[in-house]
């Protein structure tokens, strides 16, 4: 599994609502010079351009992750998030999830 950077591309489960930006809460592990995000970097992030309109309720906040924080690798004491992730949408959705994780070159089993 890939570790994602602050370049990761994370979508709702309707794939055009996107999240797009990231305030990184470490910044002295980076991979070609961009930020590995680790928890809860990916909580309480703006949603944009979820297709569903009222009366349903679009996607537009992150929360909680469900999966995808490594078992093994932590940074200041917090696990590195992976290109595995998943969280839950303020919308009775399915997850958000994550569509590229920002870098192809470092990566770990768990």
């Amino acid at each position: 599994m890939l570790w994602i950077t602050e370049d990761v591309v994370i979508v709702c489960d309707h794939v055009t609502g996107t999240v797009r930006s990231y305030n990184p809460s470490q910044s002295y592990v980076t991979v070609k010079g961009r930020r590995v995000l680790i928890a809860p970097d990916t909580v309480g992030r703006t949603i944009t351009l979820c297709p569903l309109v009222p009366p349903q309720k679009p996607c537009t906040t992150t929360l909680a992750v469900i999966t995808g924080y490594s078992g093994l690798i932590k940074i200041d004491g917090r696990p590195v998030c992976m290109d595995n992730l998943t969280g839950a949408v303020d919308a009775p959705a399915p997850p958000y999830k994550v569509r590229t994780a920002g870098q192809t070159l470092v990566s770990t089993s768990t």
